[in-house]
C-alpha cells in the first residue's frame, strides 16, 4: 500500500520553510504521494453548491484571504526539493487551463523529476471561479474536461499531435520532450458521482474518489465496495477490464484516536484507533486500493509532522 497526503498550498504554512519541512518529513517517514488541490483565484462570494457539506454550503475558513499556490507550479518545487515520492494534482480543475499549456506544464514537470508526476483530474464545483478564470461555460465542465484529456494524451504521445474538438485544436506542431512516463503521466480521475465514475471506466487510469461526499458517501468500507462495483459495470459497459483501473481512496481526515460516527452511526472508515485504521486500509487492499491519502494538516507545522509521525509509527506497521 502506498500512502500519502495533502501538501499545505493555503493558510500559514504554505511557506517555503513550511512545505519543505512537511513534504521531507513525510518523504523521510515513507510517504511516496504529496498531494495538491486546486485554486487560481477564489472568489469573495459563493452560491454554487459545495459538493463536499450536507447542505451544499461552503463556509470560508477563519481569517480566510483568499490565499492559495498554483498547484502547477507547487508541483515543480516539490519536485525540485524531494527525491523519491510522487506529486499528484489533487485533483486539477481542468477546464481551467489552455490544454497545450497545461500539457506542457505536466511534461516539463515529469521530465524534471524524472517521472514523478501524476495528474489528479475532475470537472470542478464552483461555477464563480471558473468565470473568473475565462474557462469555458461551467455547464460544460463535463465535456471540456474528456476532449481537454485526450488532447493531452495526444500531445503526449504522437510525434506529430493533430486534434480537433470543440474547445481546442491543433496540428503541425512539436510538441517536446514527451514525459519521462510511458504512455503519459497517470491520469487519476477524481470523484464519487455517476459522471466521474463513467468518466474513470473510460479514460481514467485510476479512480480517486474522496469518502465524504454526502450524496455519494464512501465512508465505510461496504459502501466504497458498492461504488467498485458501479465501476466495474461502467467498466465493462465500455469494453473496459475493471482490473486495469487503478485504485486510490482520498480521506480528507486524519482521525487517530475516538472514530467518528457516520450518519447511520457506523464507525467511519480510516478513524478510530490505530488497529481499526489498518484493518480498513487492509480491507480496502483486499478490494484492489493500492494508494490511500490522508490530511495530516494541524494548526502549526509541528503538529503537522507529528500527524505524520503518529500515523507512521503506530500505523504503518499494521498494514499488510
Amino acid at each position: 500500500m502506498e500512502f500519502g497526503f495533502n501538501v499545505p498550498n493555503s493558510g500559514s504554512q504554505a511557506n517555503p520553510g513550511d512545505i519543505a519541512t512537511i513534504a521531507q518529513r513525510g518523504e523521510a517517514l515513507g510517504f511516496s504521494l504529496l498531494a495538491i488541490p486546486d485554486h487560481i483565484v477564489f472568489p469573495r462570494s459563493i452560491d454554487s453548491r459545495y459538493p463536499y457539506s450536507a447542505d451544499g454550503s461552503f463556509t470560508f475558513a477563519k481569517n480566510f484571504e483568499g490565499d492559495f499556490l498554483e498547484p502547477l507550479a507547487l508541483m515543480a518545487h516539490l519536485a525540485a526539493i524531494t527525491d523519491k515520492a510522487r506529486i499528484l494534482t489533487s485533483v486539477m480543475v481542468v477546464p481551467y487551463r489552455d490544454p497545450i499549456l497545461t500539457a506542457k506544464l505536466v511534461s516539463t514537470m515529469d521530465v524534471l523529476s524524472n517521472g514523478r508526476i501524476i495528474l489528479g483530474c475532475g470537472a470542478g464545483w464552483m461555477e464563480e471561479e471558473f468565470v473568473a478564470v475565462n474557462a469555458p461555460p461551467f455547464k460544460e465542465r463535463g465535456k471540456v474536461t474528456d476532449e481537454y484529456i485526450a488532447a493531452f494524451k495526444e500531445l503526449w504521445s504522437a510525434e506529430n499531435p493533430i486534434f480537433k474538438g470543440d474547445y481546442t485544436e491543433f496540428r503541425d506542431i512539436f510538441f517536446a520532450p514527451k514525459p519521462v512516463q510511458n504512455p503519459h503521466p497517470p491520469i487519476w480521475i477524481g470523484g464519487e458521482s455517476g459522471p466521474a465514475i463513467r468518466r474513470t471506466a473510460r479514460i481514467g487510469d485510476a479512480w480517486f474518489p474522496i469518502g465524504c461526499n454526502p450524496r455519494h458517501p464512501l465512508d465505510t468500507v461496504a459502501k466504497f465496495s458498492a461504488g467498485l462495483d458501479k465501476l466495474k459495470q461502467e467498466s465493462e459497459k465500455v469494453g473496459r477490464d475493471p482490473s486495469s483501473i487503478d485504485l486510490s481512496f482520498w480521506a480528507v481526515w486524519s482521525s487517530l484516536g475516538e472514530p467518528t460516527k457516520t450518519e447511520s452511526g457506523e464507525r467511519m472508515i480510516l478513524t478510530g484507533s490505530a488497529s481499526d485504521i489498518a484493518s480498513d486500509i487492509n480491507a480496502l487492499g483486499d478490494l484492489g486500493v493500492r494508494h490511500v491519502l490522508f490530511n495530516f494538516l494541524g494548526a502549526e507545522v509541528a503538529e503537522s509532522v507529528g500527524n505524520m509521525e503518529a500515523f507512521a509509527s503506530d500505523i504503518m506497521p499494521l498494514v499488510r
